[in-house]
């Protein structure tokens, strides 16, 4: 068997390892448009901050390809995919054959349309590369501006704070990560980040760019020495659209990740995937199911038997010590308990848990992910119990061993 991959994220290399327990013979070749060794891109920010070093970044040995026998051809891209030959030709002009073809393509930065920005050098943050080169244009006496509240412009808020005299994030949206939080909690971090020194302009984006200066919406000119967009990401589907697929919004899958044509298969941020939560096909870009659906995706091609795949929304991170986790979707009943230093909102239809936001205090939110997945009914546990913590003593004696006997929380 011949498997062809394109990409080298965490959906790549969890279907590298699913192929090689199943298949020790076949041929992998792995094509990666990054000119490195596979990475956390979570880790960017942490490089910045001197936290971690590229080394450190590599989240898997030395050896790894030479130890899965792949052929991992660094800083080539896959520029065309012949479906009917069934084989894709690489930017080096190598043409190679497959019987199986992983679409692991990820996703890219959104370009905002702002007058100017083909004239004013500007940084995204996403990439190794993007960190190296953000790094350089600092200076100690650094105005920054970062365009985007959401996950990527926070994270490169907390890499960079320190490296510079001052960071201004801007955004169109009334609050901060507004994907995520709810205003309450919003407001939460962002007093947080202002307590680190960061300054925001929320209900407000650029609409035109110059040397060193921004026009926002509102009209206030905003003066900058480096900006940085972190608008959004869109999934990397170019090559999925080119054999036909309808993709612009992600690539359509069905639960073990084949796509409409046979023998192709997507995962992570450029493939659509099953929302538990709301019945939905939608793409989730997060860390957590990426390589999930890359194993799932990897045993499908090696095994041609089903493996079904279905996910969650979620996102854990930490900004300036400051941790919170978010899962599921926000509709339904809510539920808030508030702290000193925290904050907790669940979200309850139809007996089930749908979705929880923590902030401050995390502890064993896995519980609250659990049953979420299993849709658990509340009636059948103490929810009083677990609305106040989550516990174990909240499930029956049966549902604790299940638990506990299992690896997801």
């Amino acid at each position: 068997m011949r498997y062809v991959i394109v990409g080298n994220g965490p959906a790549a290399v969890s279907a590298v390892e699913a192929i090689r327990q199943h298949d020790a013979e076949g041929i992998i070749t792995l094509f990666s448009k990054e000119n490195e060794f596979t990475y956390s891109r979570p880790l960017i920010s942490y490089l910045l901050q001197g936290v971690t070093d590229e080394t450190r970044m590599r989240y898997k040995p030395d050896s790894f390809y030479e130890d899965m026998r792949v052929d991992c051809r660094q800083g080539v891209a896959v520029v065309s995919i012949d479906k009917d030959a069934k084989n894709v030709t690489a930017s080096d002009g190598s043409v190679v054959p497959y019987d199986r073809l992983l679409l692991a393509t990820g996703g890219r930065p959104f370009i905002p349309p702002v007058e100017g920005l083909d004239s004013v050098p500007y940084h995204t943050f996403m990439t190794l590369e993007d960190a190296r080169g953000l790094a350089k244009a600092l200076t100690p006496d650094s105005r920054v501006l970062i365009i985007g509240a959401g996950l990527i412009g926070l994270k490169c808020l907390e890499g960079i704070k320190d490296r510079c005299a001052s960071v201004t994030v801007a955004d169109l949206a009334e609050q901060i990560l507004p994907s995520i939080l709810d205003s309450e909690a919003a407001a939460m971090v962002q007093k947080h980040l202002e307590d680190q020194g960061a300054s925001f302009l929320l209900g407000d984006s650029a609409v035109k760019v110059e040397a060193g200066l921004a026009t926002m919406k509102s009209g206030r000119q905003v003066p900058f020495d480096v900006l940085v967009l972190a608008v959004g990401v869109r999934p990397a589907t170019e090559l999925a659209m080119s054999i036909g697929l309808d993709a612009e919004r992600g690539i359509p899958t069905d639960t073990r990740g084949e796509t409409a044509i046979p023998g192709i298969f997507a995962a992570g941020d450029c493939a659509k995937s099953y929302d538990i939560t709301t019945g939905t096909e939608r793409v989730l870009a997060l860390l957590p199911n990426a390589p999930q659906q890359g194993a799932v995706c990897g045993t499908a091609m090696a095994l041609q038997v089903p493996a079904p795949f279905s996910a969650i929304p979620m996102n854990a991170m930490g900004l300036f010590g400051l941790h919170m986790i978010t899962a599921g979707s926000m509709i339904g009943e809510s539920h808030i308990i508030r702290g000193k230093n925290s904050y907790k909102r669940l979200c309850v239809k139809d007996d089930r848990l749908m979705g929880y936001i923590m902030l401050g205090d995390v502890e064993r939110a896995g519980i609250y992910t659990a049953l979420i997945r299993e849709k658990t009914p509340l009636s059948s546990i103490d929810f009083d119990l677990m609305l106040e913590k989550p516990q174990l003593m909240a499930f029956s004696r049966r549902d604790r061993q299940t638990l506990m006997g299992g690896s997801r929380l």
